[in-house]
Formats: structure tokens, sequence, C-alpha cells
């Protein structure tokens, strides 16, 4: 696992660089549009780092984290974790240099997208919409634009180059470039011109099997010619957005091509949100980490060597989307289970680790069933305890586990008049607990619920042999 303390510790020094001239204007686009996405910790972080520049210069003055924590009161581990929310939206890049005694770290700042690329992205802007809302949404696009020229009323009269000067004599310009001066013209070696660097946040290729996409397509009604460079980036950002697989976006491709065999990318991603409301309802896709973030899992890079560490490595590896699907034996799950766990991300701030041990211990807990109130009841009380790790919240569910059977031992003591069956019941090896909240059960249903316990085991298994490397 990773541990921040294993990346990045106060000593180590930093050095911020710019990879362009930063502008006032950049300042009201992190603020306004990607300030609701990656929250103000971030945007406060990457403002620090900014400050840290000299006027109109690209590199900073070396210094500690330790500095970095003073200036902005939070702990290394809160700069780790929002450091890498800045490298996935592609505001930062990050180097690193261990062969010194020292480690050393650049932070290359990014400049963000331009009003038009953030809202025509296809990815960020359907983020924005889903966490401010249409209205505001609508304003921030008015924000960001401006009137344009009416062309009806007038005509351009711009000279062009070639109009206002001419081409110096053949002569001059080969003593412009002779042997003499030539090096004159070249950069030196280690150097790069001050400009306006391109950028783009990455999404790597393992969103979207390609591979199968490409297989399931008939040449004869999409040639591969037709999906270049701007298609397959539109086709893994739109499978990234909505969830779409190979089989289904090759409908969707193929509903989209021309007679010329061109692929429109606005028709696709049309095409793509249609697929998607038909799928899951008007509501829009939130964003949101698919999985644990790394700074907070515990078996990174380390060999599971018991039950419960494999099931720790698994919950901190699949998404709660994914561990429903898998529960369910691959079928997706419903709307309304859906929107109880983006809930309880959204509004109690749990982390999807975290999400999974909740919806493992909830299923179990009541007969494979998500009890909205109950999820709810149990997300607010681990978002109060802080939990953060898979290993924490399974450590709470145990706790829990053992006050309501000792509550349960202690209430059928008192009950002396009663004859009550005890129950002893066979539970999974990291959760010591009482898988029903029923105070009274038949043998027959207690069997019932231990082969659901089984089954649930034997799919998580199928899900880590299928998923092995």
């Amino acid at each position: 696992m990773e541990h921040h303390w294993k990346e990045l510790i106060p000593v180590d020094r930093y050095v911020v660089r710019s990879n362009s001239i930063l502008h006032d204007f950049d300042r009201k686009v992190l603020t306004l549009l990607y300030q609701p996405l990656i929250g103000c910790r971030a945007y406060s972080l990457y403002m620090t780092l900014w400050s840290e520049l000299e006027q109109h210069q690209l590199w900073g003055k070396e210094t500690t984290h330790h500095s970095l924590m003073a200036i902005m009161q939070c702990s290394l581990k809160d700069i780790y974790h929002e450091r890498l929310k800045l490298e996935g939206i592609g505001l930062l890049k990050t180097y690193v240099n261990q062969e010194q005694d020292e480690r050393m770290f650049i932070y290359e700042l990014q400049a963000p997208l331009t009003p038009e690329q953030f809202f025509t992205d296809g990815v960020l802007n359907i983020f924005l919409y889903n966490r401010v809302g249409k209205s505001k949404f609508n304003k921030l696009k008015q924000f960001f634009a401006t009137s344009t020229i009416d062309t009806f009323k007038f005509s351009p009269i711009t000279r062009s180059f070639n109009e206002i000067f001419y081409s110096v004599h053949p002569e001059q310009m080969v003593a412009a470039v002779n042997d003499e001066t030539k090096e004159d013209l070249v950069l030196t070696s280690g150097y790069e011109y001050v400009g306006r660097n391109e950028h783009e946040y990455a999404i790597t290729d393992d969103v979207f099997d390609f591979d199968l996409f490409f297989a399931g397509l008939s040449a004869n009604m999409v040639p591969k010619r037709a999906i270049n460079a701007k298609v397959k980036d539109a086709i893994k950002k739109l499978a990234f957005l909505y969830g779409i697989g190979p089989l289904e976006m090759q409908k969707l491709v193929i509903s989209v091509i021309d007679p010329h065999e061109h692929i429109d990318i606005d028709a696709l991603r049309k095409a793509a949100r249609e697929w998607y409301r038909f799928e899951h309802g008007e509501s829009l896709p939130h964003l949101s980490t698919r999985v644990q973030p790394l700074p907070y899992r515990t078996m990174t890079d380390i060999e599971p060597k018991t039950k419960e560490e494999q099931l720790i490595k698994q919950l901190e590896t699949i998404s709660p989307r994914q561990l429903l699907m898998d529960i369910s034996g691959g079928a997706a799950p419903s709307l309304s289970d859906l929107q109880i766990i983006e809930d309880v991300m959204f509004h109690q701030k749990l982390l999807p680790g975290v999400v999974n041990v909740l919806i493992y211990y909830v299923m179990l807990r009541t007969d494979m069933k998500l009890s909205k109130a109950y999820v709810e009841k149990i997300a607010s009380h681990w978002a109060r305890k802080k939990i953060r790790t898979v290993k924490e919240a399974m450590e709470l569910a145990k706790r829990e586990a053992r006050e309501y059977q000792n509550w349960l031992s202690e209430k059928e003591k008192a009950q002396k008049g009663r004859k009550k069956v005890v129950r002893k019941e066979l539970l999974p090896d990291w959760l010591n607990m009482d898988y029903s909240q029923k105070e009274s059960e038949s043998k027959e249903e207690v069997h019932d619920l231990e082969a659901k316990r089984r089954e649930l085991e034997e799919k998580l298994k199928k899900y880590r042999d299928d998923h092995k490397e």
C-alpha cells in the first residue's frame, strides 16, 4: 500500500515551476470552474504554489514541505492527497530526484483549460453542471462568454502579411543563415522558450477495451481510418463518463457515422447522453473517485497472507458500483441502490473503500438488502468517526458487532422466565457479528443466511480470480 509518509516527508525539498506564464484570467478560471470539482483545499494548494513564483518568472525558490505545511496549516497527509487531485485533473505535474540524500521534487503548475476548452470538453463540463446546478452553470457560461462581431454590419479590411511586407533579397537571406550566425538562431541546450503550453488532463487507455471494440466492428460499416486520434479520445472520455462498454459503444458509433465515413464527435456525445438517460434517467453522472484513493490504501504492493487481507485488498481496488455488480452476479445494480450509495458518498464524504465495507456489512446484517435508512445511519456514524481506510471500517464493524452481540446476550439473560434459542452462527473471519437484526430466528433461517454469506464470498472470490494478472 502507498502510505503518504512513504511518498513524502516534511524534510523533502521542492521547487515550484510553471509550464507557462500564468495570468490573472487563469485565476478566475481556476476559482469558478475548477474549484467546484477539486474542492477548496486542492484549489488553495495550487494558489499557494503559484504564489511562490516570482512575477513573470517560471521558477520559484527551493524550500521544504515543512514550510508548505506551516503556510497552509494542514498536515502533510492532506497536502499529498490534494496534490493527487491536482495531478489527476491536469493542473500539476510532479517530478522527483531520488539520487540525492534528500529527495527533491519539482512541482510544475499547468495552466488551466480555456473557458471554451472547458465548456466543450465533454467530461469536465458535465461534472461541473451536476455539481453547481443548471442556473449557476448557465451564469458561469455567460460570465466567460462575450458577444461576437456582427459580420453583417462590419466587413473585415485587415491587410495580409504579404500585402505589407516584402521578402529580403536572396543574397541577404544567405548571409543571415551562414555558418557564423547559425548558432545564434538556435536556443542553448537545456533551455526552452517562455510560452503558453497546451495541456489536458489524462484519462488512461485502460478505461476502455479498444481491442474488443474493434473486434466487433465490421470494416464495411466503420472503417478503422474513421476512428482517428480525436474520435478515439472522445470514445475514451465518453466511456469513462457514462460507463459505456465496448459493445454499446459500437452501436453508438455506427449510429453517427455519415455516408462519407466521417464520425461527428458532437453527434457521438449526444448519442452517448441519450443512451445514458435511457439507461439511468435524467440525472447526470457525478465526479467521484472510482476506487479507494492511493493515500488511503493499506495493501498496495503487499501480497495478502490471510483471507482478511485478501478482502481488504479487493475492497481497496474495486468501485462500489462494481462491488454491487459482482454481488448480483454481473447484473447492473438497481438505480435505487446506486442512488443510496451516491448519496452516502456525496453527503457523508465517505471514501469508496469505506463504502465497500459499508455495503458488505449492511448486506450481511439485513438479508442481502440495502436499506436506505440503515445505510445512512451507519454512514453518518462512520463519517463522525472520520473513518478513511478499509481496515479502519472493518475494525469499527467488528467492535459494533461485538457490542450488539453483548447487548443481545444481556437481554437474553434478563428474560429468565422464557426459553430462548441462543444463536450460534458461522461468521466471516474478519467480522464477528450477528447477520440479522431480528431477535428471534429459526435454525432454518440462520442456515439460509449463512448460505447467502457463503454465496457472497464466492462471488467476491470469483472476481479476485478473474482479475488476477
